[in-house]
């Protein structure tokens, strides 16, 4: 990438799991489920429920991302899934409003940035290349995380999953980043953890891509996590926020 790096004028970041921790905001909204509901779970098995709820095997929330499911719908799914694999009360329509309030209370409490973060927006903030931000969480709960974090201080929110109704990989949120942040997709480097939705996404949008592929976050269940895919289809592999200036270029 640093033979062509004067091409690039832009970079669009990803947030969950790119910039913020949310796998760890997952630990602290599990663990006040299970003190809630599934108290009878040894440590082992609160970091099962915590893989399955990663992996989400069904998909539901990528069909959430397509405008199949609400965000309600795909958690009321993913918690019956939970309480059934772990011998939980089932979760029915008239029980998820307070699972969820437990939930979303936990999750919300466990917003942190990761540590590379901060260097990376330093970094950035010195060069003349524009930055934003695509996610395909909702607008109103992107701007929660932002404030809770301090994040959207330094970086302006271009797309979330409400810009169309629908989120990554389709191309035309890709490109709606690109021409809210005035770069053309050629010139426009993405930056995402999930290898099929942000890197091969990108990648068929016409961005130059990178997959962020942090040691020990992998999901597992129906997300592709390979480097040798992402090195074939020309998506870039870092295992670190700290990686991407010498990736760019930069001395």
């Amino acid at each position: 990438m640093s033979e062509s790096r004067s091409a690039v004028r832009g970079v669009l970041l990803d947030i969950d799991d790119t910039l913020l921790d949310t796998r760890a905001a997952f630990v602290t909204a599990l663990d006040a489920v299970a003190d809630a509901y599934l108290p009878h779970l040894t440590t082992a098995e609160r970091a099962a429920a915590l893989d399955v709820w990663r992996a989400d095997t069904h998909g539901y929330y990528r069909r959430h991302t397509t405008g199949e499911l609400t965000a309600d719908e795909q958690r009321r799914l993913r918690a019956a899934e939970l309480h059934e694999r772990f011998g939980g009360p089932a979760v029915d329509e008239a029980f998820f409003p307070a699972w969820n309030g437990v939930f979303r209370e936990g999750f919300e409490a466990g917003w942190v940035l990761h540590r590379d973060v901060a260097g990376l927006l330093r970094w950035l903030a010195g060069t003349e290349l524009a930055v934003g931000l695509l996610t395909n969480a909702p607008l109103a709960l992107t701007r929660r995380k932002l404030e809770r974090t301090g994040l959207g201080e330094d970086v302006p929110l271009l797309v979330t999953l409400d810009s169309f109704g629908f989120g990554k990989p389709d191309a035309r949120v890709f490109l709606e980043g690109c021409r809210l942040l005035g770069t053309s997709p050629a010139e426009t480097l993405y930056v995402g953890d999930e290898l099929d939705v942000d890197g091969l996404g990108a990648r068929g949008a016409g961005l130059r891509a990178v997959w962020l592929d942090r040691p020990g976050a992998r999901r597992g269940g129906v997300h592709l996590e390979d480097p040798a895919v992402a090195r074939e289809a020309g998506v870039a592999v870092v295992r670190g926020l700290d990686e991407l200036p010498a990736l760019l270029g930069a001395v």
